[in-house]
């Protein structure tokens, strides 16, 4: 399966974490905070040292999000998710120099909200897709979505190697904030960010410098799903977040890349926070995941896109016969990987 293009998209309004705590201190809600729940809020947000510099969200008026119940917010995921989605496909479409009708199949995963039919419907309409292309949505993955997500395509390309495939990572993460004392929402809160990622991909091999996704792996731990995922709270998302996530994942990550035959340039890994990072890189040393780095400063964590926002970042400025190892973990709990490189 060949990489075509890549193309990412952000909403219009950016944040500083300053911003964010001047917002919810400024909510009534926020004085019904528990103490220790003010301190953790104040600690991530004021301090330069999370690793966030600016995040990005659907709305201007942040202080809204918080006002929004239930049905507001997955309205909030369903009128945002096919714009963003759109936004970051047809960036794509243009890199490749293709028309949307040109698109055979199309894969789209999410965990934000929900629809039905699903993003993938209103992005084909929003486009302009051909009434035969084939539409994905894949839910329930968090985070790591992007990669299965490829690797479904990877299978539809086996089976249908003259097809083109777009895939579209796309998270509306302000439509599951809110605002209590526990402390998963609470980081939620300060961590997360919107976006979007798109990518055009074939199985065919005739163009030029195309570089090849193979190699894909999975590791998921079923006992540990508590540890992080979405619960329905009230009829709202509401992120369950344990203090153990930097270790699992460094764990999980760690099986993956043991299982490697050949030890890749660079990890471009998914930006799940300054604590994950640090634990990736302790668990695979030499390795410094400046990209994803950069994408946690620039966006914080998108959850599914945001390991193709880091694999843009290194492919901006990478040599085309860089061999490039990709992984993203979350729900589940589960790890997935691919690898990059020229065929």
């Amino acid at each position: 399966m060949y990489l075509r293009s890549l193309a990412t998209a952000t909403p219009p309004h950016s944040f500083t974490q300053a911003d964010t705590w001047r917002a919810l201190q400024s909510h009534p809600d926020f004085s019904t905070l528990k103490p220790r729940s003010i301190s953790l809020l104040e600690k991530i947000l004021t301090n330069s040292s999370s690793g966030i510099a600016t995040r990005q969200f659907t709305t201007a008026d942040l202080g809204s999000v918080f006002d929004q119940g239930a049905e507001e917010l997955n309205r909030s995921f369903e009128a945002h998710t096919p714009i963003l989605a759109t936004e970051a496909l047809t960036k794509a479409l243009a890199k490749a120099d293709l028309h949307a009708e040109k698109i055979d199949a199309l894969f789209v995963c999410t965990c934000t909200g929900y629809l039905c039919p699903g993003p993938s419907s209103h992005i084909a309409e929003s486009l302009g897709l051909r009434p035969d292309a084939y539409l994905c949505d894949l839910i329930g993955l968090g985070c790591g979505a992007a990669i299965p997500t490829l690797r479904a395509a990877h299978g539809y390309l086996a089976a249908n190697p003259s097809h083109t495939v777009a895939v579209v990572a796309v998270e509306v993460s302000s439509a599951a904030f809110y605002i209590n004392d526990e402390p998963g929402v609470l980081i939620s809160l300060c961590l997360f960010g919107d976006g979007a990622a798109a990518t055009i991909l074939t199985g065919d091999p005739n163009y030029d410098d195309c570089r090849s996704f193979h190699g894909f792996d999975t590791h998921h731990v079923p006992v540990e799903r508590e540890k992080i995922r979405f619960v329905n709270s009230a009829g709202k998302l509401k992120n369950q977040l344990h203090r153990s996530v930097p270790e699992l994942a460094a764990k999980a990550v760690s099986t993956l890349y043991s299982r490697l035959e050949k030890k890749p340039d660079q990890i471009i890994a998914h930006s799940g926070g300054r604590d994950v990072i640090e634990a990736i890189e302790s668990a695979l040393p030499p390795f410094q995941l400046t990209e994803t780095r950069e994408v946690l400063r620039r966006h914080g964590n998108m959850s599914s896109p945001s390991v193709l926002f880091a694999l843009e970042e290194r492919m901006q400025t990478s040599p085309q016969n860089e061999s490039l190892w990709l992984t993203a973990f979350g729900a589940g709990f589960a790890a997935h990987s691919c690898q990059l490189s020229l065929p």
